[in-house]
C-alpha cells in the first residue's frame, strides 16, 4: 500500500501551489483537488507538471471541482447538459493522462435527486467505460450527502455493474453516513481501488492521523485480505490540522503504523 496526501487538505490555497507545498515536504504520493477548469490548461497546468517532475510525485488520483454539477448534469433529464458535462470529464482524463493518475473519483447525485437507480448505473457505467478508453478509472466515492451514502446502494451498484464498477471509500464520510467502515469494506472490499483516510474521535469526525481512535490496524489488516495494492490519501479539511508540516506528520504516522503491521504480520 501507497501513502499519500490530497491537495485538498490545502484549500483555499490555489492546486498548484498546494501540490508544491506538499512535493518540498517529501510528500510521494497525492492526489490532485481541481479546483478551477483552467488548472487544467496552460501555464498552472504545465507547473503541476514541472513539480511532478522535480520532485518525483506520483499523482494517484484527481478530484473534480463538479462534483456538485453531477446532480443536474450526469444524472439529470437534459441529455445536452449530460454531454456537456461528459465532455468536460474527458478534458480531466487527457490531462490525468499527462500526469499519469489512474483514479477519477466521482461523488454522484446527492440524496435529494430524484434520479432513478437503474439510470443512475447507466449513466455512471456510461462514464466508466469512456474514462476506460483514456486509461482511467472512475471510482465511485461513498459521500454522506450523496446517493452513495447508503452501503445498500453501493451494494446493488457492485452486484448489478460486476467487474465494470470502482470504488473510493472515505473514512470520515463513513463516520458522517453512520455507517460502520469494516461492514462497508466487507460489501464491497474486492472493488475497492482508493482510500481517503483520516482519523475521528468524540472531537471530531475528521482528525489528524493518530489524534482519534480509528483502528488503522484493523484496516491494514482488511485490505491485506483484499489483496489492496492502492492508496491511502489522507485527506483533511484546513480547520482540522495547524499547519502545512503536521499533513507530512499525518503521513509519517501513517507509514508507521503500517510499518509495524507488516512487522507484525510477515
Amino acid at each position: 500500500m501507497n501513502i499519500g496526501v490530497s491537495t485538498a487538505c490545502l484549500y483555499p490555497l490555489e492546486t498548484e501551489k498546494a501540490l508544491k507545498e506538499l512535493a518540498v515536504r517529501g510528500i510521494k504520493n497525492v492526489e490532485i483537488f481541481m479546483n478551477a477548469v483552467n488548472e487544467l490548461e496552460g501555464e498552472i497546468l504545465s507547473e503541476m507538471l514541472a513539480t511532478v517532475e522535480k520532485y518525483n510525485v506520483s499523482v494517484r488520483s484527481v478530484h473534480p471541482f463538479s462534483s456538485p454539477m453531477e446532480t443536474l448534469f450526469l444524472f439529470g433529464n437534459y441529455p445536452r447538459r449530460t454531454e456537456y458535462l461528459i465532455d468536460m470529464y474527458k478534458r480531466y482524463f487527457e490531462v490525468m493522462g499527462r500526469l499519469s493518475a489512474k483514479i477519477f473519483v466521482l461523488h454522484g447525485a446527492i440524496l435529494s435527486s430524484k434520479v432513478p437507480d437503474d439510470i443512475y448505473l447507466e449513466r455512471y457505467l456510461q462514464l466508466y467505460r469512456i474514462g476506460k478508453e483514456f486509461g482511467v478509472t472512475v471510482a465511485q466515492e461513498n459521500v454522506s450527502y450523496c446517493k452513495s451514502c447508503d452501503p445498500e446502494f453501493l451494494k446493488k451498484m457492485s452486484r448489478q455493474l460486476g467487474d465494470e464498477v470502482r470504488f473510493v471509500i472515505d473514512l470520515k464520510q463513513a463516520r458522517r453516513s453512520n455507517v460502520d467502515t469494516f461492514d462497508l469494506v466487507d460489501s464491497i472490499g474486492d472493488k475497492i481501488v482508493h482510500l481517503h483516510v483520516s482519523d475521528g474521535g468524540e472531537k471530531s469526525d475528521c482528525l489528524p492521523i493518530g489524534k482519534g481512535n480509528f483502528d488503522f490496524e484493523r484496516l491494514f489488516s482488511s485490505m491485506d485480505r483484499l489483496g489492496y495494492d492502492g492508496t491511502m490519501i489522507v485527506e483533511l479539511y484546513r480547520e482540522n490540522y495547524s499547519s502545512y508540516d503536521e499533513l507530512t506528520g499525518c503521513a509519517d504516522t501513517l507509514g508507521e503504523m503500517l510499518k509495524k503491521h507488516e512487522a507484525v504480520n510477515k
